[in-house]
């Protein structure tokens, strides 16, 4: 099921990007808070 969903939410999340700027700012933000998670779970 969820694998039906990802693609769904990734074109959800590029379609709330005005521009590539903001597709890059918010790929970053993901790539810190994931870092940030592992950092926390180690």
């Amino acid at each position: 099921m969820l694998y039906r969903l990802f693609p769904v939410l990734v074109i959800l999340g590029l379609a709330a990007c005005n521009t590539v700027e903001g597709a890059g700012q918010d790929i970053s933000a993901a790539g810190t808070a994931i870092t940030s998670e592992a950092r926390q779970a180690q």
